[in-house]
């Protein structure tokens, strides 16, 4: 751990250890200034640490260890320690805000040489989505399958840099094209694993991060695509579900059947509709990233509906 540095004269800490130079008296009234026009405007300094202690049990829970976890916030390890367990009932709004965005990566904690296996575990399972077999992966990888197997499988939490950093490698190659092995594309569909178009680059290391089978995922559009698209279904979606029934139960029967079926059609032909403006703007001269910007979709989310709405050929038109 660092040591803490002394106050420099001019700054308020200076002011608190009794030291009454003018500068430092000016640096107490200007902060003591700004504290009573913010209680005027009611603006708070302070906020509960529940929200920021939550989230460091969740990466720690994840393998981050509190000093990854302190260089990613940009604090010190003690006050990360502390608010894990949960010794400050309220803390600086400004500090709580980099807390909660911290998401520790290989580029933000030098020296790291173990990280969490969850970006590693998603993306072979995504891998195995899409047919490529365990050994395969492992062999490209530079591991025993068997190891590997063991990460699959949550017995290592977690992982060697030099292991991430080729799961992300492999990942990159090989994640759109998809392999010939039905045997592991059926066990990841029996577990649920997604594949990689439902996962965000910037975010599946994140152990936060839930795949976006959809592009919709969380709403009760999302629950009617995983079931007419036959996709397995993601809790988000299912929680979004059951919330727009309980919104609409006291809707008498035929009126709820009629909102349901509606709800059903949107969602069916949404898909259709997305490929068709797809291609027209990609025929315009956008690129499928412009286009996808455009429709207000991910690309892998465009990518997916342009395979499972493909254009009819001319023999179909004539026909």
């Amino acid at each position: 751990m660092a040591a803490r540095t002394l106050p420099e004269h001019g700054e308020r800490r200076c002011y608190l250890r009794g030291c009454r130079r003018p500068e430092c008296l000016q640096a107490h009234y200007r902060y003591m200034s700004r504290y009573r026009l913010d209680r005027e405007r009611g603006d708070t300094r302070r906020t509960p640490s529940g929200p920021a202690a939550q989230h460091i049990l969740a990466l720690c829970e994840a393998g981050w260890t509190i000093g990854q976890i302190a260089i990613a916030a940009g604090c010190a390890e003690r006050t990360v320690s502390n608010l894990r367990e949960q010794r400050y009932k309220t803390i600086k709004k400004e500090l709580a805000d980099r807390i909660l965005k911290s998401r520790p990566t290989l580029a933000t904690v030098p020296g790291t040489t173990k990280v969490p296996a969850v970006g590693t575990v998603r993306r072979v399972q995504a891998l195995l989505a899409i047919g490529h077999s365990l050994v395969s992966v492992a062999k490209a990888m530079g591991m025993a399958p068997t190891a590997l197997s063991n990460t699959l499988c949550g017995r290592r939490p977690t992982v060697n840099v030099d292991t991430a950093l080729s799961g992300r490698r492999v990942y990159k190659d090989w994640a759109d094209r998809p392999g010939t092995s039905r045997r592991s594309s059926n066990r990841a569909a029996a577990q649920g694993w997604p594949p990689p178009a439902a996962w965000d680059d910037d975010t599946i290391d994140d152990p936060a991060a839930v795949p976006d089978w959809t592009g919709h995922c969380g709403t009760d559009r999302g629950w009617w695509m995983h079931t007419s698209l036959k996709l397995p279904m993601c809790q988000a979606c299912t929680d979004a579900h059951e919330q727009w029934k309980a919104e609409h139960r006291s809707l008498p029967r035929n009126e709820f059947m009629s909102a349901m079926f509606l709800a059903r059609a949107a969602a069916s032909s949404r898909g259709a509709g997305i490929a068709e403006d797809g291609r027209e703007l990609i025929r315009l001269g956008h690129t499928p990233e412009q286009a996808a910007a455009r429709l207000g979709i991910t690309p892998d989310y465009l990518r997916q509906e342009l395979i499972r709405h493909p254009e009819d050929t001319p023999e179909q038109v004539a026909a």
